[in-house]
């Protein structure tokens, strides 16, 4: 945390509120958004207002939605960051060797962001679009788990309290002692294999990006539907491409 004094709450809330729409509320009044952010609506109100006149939103004088101004956030983010402009070539040659979809995630509170992907026709083999800046929840996914094996045992503990793990499909893991026990056996693979417990249909394989100095900055995933890929070869074929993908941007990460 930071001390008191440097603290710009009205940019704290703003950001708040733009993180407010999302799939299941694309269009948003004041009542929403203050709801969602956790202010009053008439803090709400002056940040949609705010918002609007700088062109990061539309409103039709009662709801608000985003605008494509606001991809100017992320774009300076790919166009900066180190990770996707590194992971992309790499991305690239394994959808091109291994026919399926692939990505590197990072993790972000109790979710995974998607910050390079790669661009092939075998994303249609996919029950569900991952598309870059894409995010899941931790707790149900492959790269989630191998993420959260790289914390401590200190802060796995604080993340678990902090988030539930909602059921997503009858095969979510949602107790915290069997989930710990998941965790702490991909710790020990150094891999993991998630089967439709985030979607139905889906499954994928996972591995760990570390640096040269071991520390986990990513994972690295294949992605593929239980229909056209068994669980063998996503453990033979997809996870030897993985590890050996990872191996050669230890020194570029």
């Amino acid at each position: 945390m930071i001390a008191q004094p440097d603290w710009i709450e009205g940019l704290a809330r703003g950001l708040a509120v733009l993180e407010s729409f999302d799939t299941e509320r694309q269009r948003l009044n004041a009542t929403l958004a203050a709801q969602r952010a956790g202010i009053t609506r008439a803090a709400a109100r002056r940040h949609l207002l705010t918002l609007h006149a700088l062109g990061y939103l539309e409103t039709d004088g009662q709801h608000y939605w985003l605008t494509p101004r606001v991809l100017r956030l992320s774009a300076s983010y790919l166009a900066s960051a180190r990770l996707p402009r590194a992971m992309q070539p790499t991305l690239n040659r394994l959808a091109a060797l291994g026919g399926l979809s692939y990505s590197a995630v990072v993790l972000d509170g109790a979710e995974v962001v998607i910050v390079a992907r790669s661009g092939d026709a075998a994303d249609r083999l996919t029950a569900y679009g991952l598309h870059l800046g894409a995010r899941l929840p931790a707790h149900a996914t492959s790269t989630g788990r191998v993420l959260l094996a790289a914390l401590a045992p200190k802060a796995l503990d604080g993340w678990l309290r902090s988030n539930p793990l909602t059921r997503l499909t009858p095969h979510t893991t949602t107790v915290r002692r069997d989930f710990k026990a998941r965790v702490a056996q991909v710790r020990q693979d150094d891999f993991c294999i998630s089967s439709e417990e985030h979607e139905l249909g889906v499954h994928a394989v996972a591995v760990p990006l570390r640096t040269l100095q071991g520390h986990t900055v990513a994972a690295l995933n294949a992605v593929a539907p239980t229909r056209g890929v068994s669980a063998a070869r996503l453990q033979t074929e997809q996870l030897r491409l993985l590890q050996q993908a990872a191996g050669e941007l230890r020194g570029l990460l």
